[in-house]
């Protein structure tokens, strides 16, 4: 059997897949990546869910296609959490928010996602509209997965 892929490979892989790509304030996408990952640590969370963090927005992002998921050298759990954690194109915050908390493992990485998304200082970058807007979705997303306010 194929060793696994080391959490250090998997962020390598992740860094790669999405270089290039910015997220809504034009910073570079791996260092919401890398802070979904220490969100995943400093919250206990293992090694399979900290490489989950760095793949978490592969497959949605076309940075990564699901077949590349299927293939690669990682845990049933860790490819179960990334595919949780993937919106489908047309589907309702609450059949997400339903699969998420279906998932062994996929709440907490969901839980550093929101609260890295939320950050105030983040936020404070985007325009009143987008803030706003973006405010309420992860707020609601939060009341549908059970996470009450962030931290």
């Amino acid at each position: 059997m194929t060793s696994l892929l080391t959490v250090a490979e998997v962020e390598a892989i992740a860094r790669a897949a999405h270089d290039g790509q910015t997220d809504k304030a034009g910073r570079p996408y791996a260092e919401h990546l890398r802070a979904v990952a220490e969100g995943v640590r400093v919250r206990g969370g293992d090694a399979e869910q900290i490489a989950a963090a760095w793949l978490h927005d592969s497959v949605e992002d076309d940075a990564l296609t699901e077949r590349w998921l299927a293939e690669a050298a990682l845990t049933r759990r860790t490819k179960d959490i990334v595919l949780a954690l993937t919106k489908r194109a047309g589907e309702s915050p609450e059949t997400y928010a339903g699969r998420v908390l279906a998932t062994p493992g996929a709440l907490l990485v969901k839980e550093a996602d929101l609260a890295h998304n939320a950050d105030p200082a983040r936020l404070a970058v985007l325009d009143e509209a987008t803030r706003a807007r973006l405010t309420e979705k992860y707020a609601r997303m939060r009341a549908l997965l059970g996470l009450g306010r962030s931290d």
